[in-house]
């Protein structure tokens, strides 16, 4: 009687998780059946006391698919991004401005530390864990939960692109987009976009500052924790407990500094030079780079690589385009992060070969100019035919067949990828698919004759990038 029972018991244990398992994965399905994909303007903007921020509504289907969301900054000079932890691991883009940024890792040394001579003896000797220098065309790297801040020293305000991994493993919570501040009192970016299922989604959302922000409020980690508390942590007294939850401060998430920041750091002409003589030395050597732990460590790690120094071109047709790729091979540190970006540059209405992401969903941030572009699914219906315009965002998903041509002398764009080797495969060119076929496989799969498919397979010489026959030819220097 028992083994009747037990292998009831055994069976409806089997079919609740092929339930579970197949409900998950249809819901997944669900996720991305896009029948249509949008390009989109930002959904939400914060207005703070030394700039703003602006974030597009995470639940919308494409990003929902792929998994991202995204924000953009700008930091006005002497701008402070105040320190902050995320559940996802970011890619940031630096479209304009320089500066500088910190990321606290645990459990790694205090490396800057103030001269003997210049620190007096009635204080303690300033010391902080390695300060990073970002310029334009930067892409930074930041972990899941490591503590960041970031500061405009330049003369210009500092714009930043980044995309959230949600949907990568690191994020152990939910798809929602978090950000865990350690001072302020500032405001969720997302916070007014996110609604629960079955809700309908609003749409464009109204501009919201530190004046909505009701008095008393306090948004950092510190404010749910008893002062007294606080205090004993930090070895302090409870009045000053308090000064670190932030009560009553209606700066928002960017703050002025005073003067200028004084911290502990390089001359950047010679942090600079360093990196640029460590990357050069790296290229001579002409072969794949291998690790042993000594020369890039957890706590030292690079940290940026930047993708718009034309010099540094994977891809280049002179007139027509250039192409720079940030991975897991040039930048160690995105082989944790699971992901990867790619810098285009189409000049003089060049056309970006027809092309998918074999292994990676691809969010497109236009940077500079406009162009039209056009994504085809499985099915080969057009999910998106139309402009994508400097600061709009659209999303390709993995395998969605993608081509672009840019309708100004120069389309700029940024392309951050959901995996740290990813990979893309053309339609046309000399590096082709259609290329490495047999001439007779080509004939007979498209009905031509072997000259058809021999002009099919050999008309177009380039890789990439082509030349389009309605181009201007004006020429656009880098």
């Amino acid at each position: 009687m028992a083994k009747p029972i037990l292998l009831c018991a055994s069976l409806c244990l089997i079919l609740l998780f092929h339930g579970s398992s197949a409900g998950s994965s249809f819901q997944q399905q669900n996720e991305c059946q896009l029948n249509r994909l949008n390009a989109f303007e930002p959904d939400n903007r914060i207005q703070s006391e030394a700039g703003t921020i602006e974030s597009w509504n995470p639940n919308h289907d494409q990003f929902q698919c792929a998994g991202v969301a995204v924000t953009r900054h700008t930091i006005e000079p002497r701008g402070l991004l105040l320190p902050a932890y995320s559940n996802a691991p970011q890619l940031v883009y630096i479209v304009q401005g320089r500066g500088m940024f910190g990321v606290m890792f645990p459990g790694c040394s205090e490396t800057f530390q103030e001269s003997q001579q210049s620190s007096s003896s009635s204080r303690q000797q300033e010391q902080h864990q390695k300060i990073r220098h970002f310029r334009r065309g930067d892409i930074i790297a930041l972990p899941a939960g490591a503590a960041h801040w970031c500061y405009n020293d330049g003369n210009e305000p500092v714009v930043a692109v980044t995309v959230f991994d949600t949907a990568n493993n690191a994020n152990q919570l939910d798809r929602n987009p978090r950000n865990f501040y350690l001072a302020g009192n500032p405001e969720d970016e997302f916070q007014k976009q996110s609604r629960r299922p079955g809700e309908r989604e609003q749409g464009r959302y109204s501009l919201s500052g530190a004046s909505e922000r009701r008095r008393g409020s306090c948004n950092n980690v510190f404010c749910g924790m008893d002062s007294r508390l606080i205090a004993e942590a930090f070895n302090i007294n409870e009045q000053l407990a308090r000064k670190l939850q932030s009560e009553n401060d209606f700066r928002g998430n960017i703050v002025w500094v005073e003067g200028d920041l004084q911290v502990t750091r390089p001359p950047r002409t010679q942090q600079e030079r360093e990196e640029q003589e460590a990357r050069e030395y790296e290229e001579s050597r002409g072969r794949e780079r291998t690790y042993n732990g000594i020369e890039e460590t957890f706590c030292t790690m690079r940290m940026k690589e930047n993708i718009a120094d034309p010099s540094r071109a994977d891809i280049f047709v002179p007139e027509v385009g250039r192409m720079s790729t940030v991975n897991s091979h040039n930048l160690p540190i995105l082989r944790s992060l699971r992901l990867s970006a790619s810098h285009v540059v189409l000049r003089n209405n060049a056309v970006r070969m027809p092309h998918w992401n074999t292994n990676a969903h691809s969010v497109i941030y236009a940077v500079r100019g406009q162009a039209q572009i056009q994504v085809v699914d499985e099915n080969g219906r057009s999910v998106f035919d139309g402009n994508v315009r400097q600061g709009q965002v659209l999303t390709v998903p993995q395998n969605f067949m993608v081509v672009k041509r840019a309708e100004s002398d120069r389309f700029e764009y940024v392309a951050f990828k959901t995996n740290d080797n990813a990979m893309t495969f053309d339609a046309a060119g000399r590096t082709s698919a259609i290329r490495a076929m047999p001439i007779e496989v080509v004939a007979n799969a498209f009905q031509v004759s072997v000259d058809e498919a021999r002009r099919i397979k050999f008309e177009r010489q380039e890789s990439s990038f082509g030349r389009s026959r309605t181009r201007s030819g004006r020429r656009d220097v880098a």
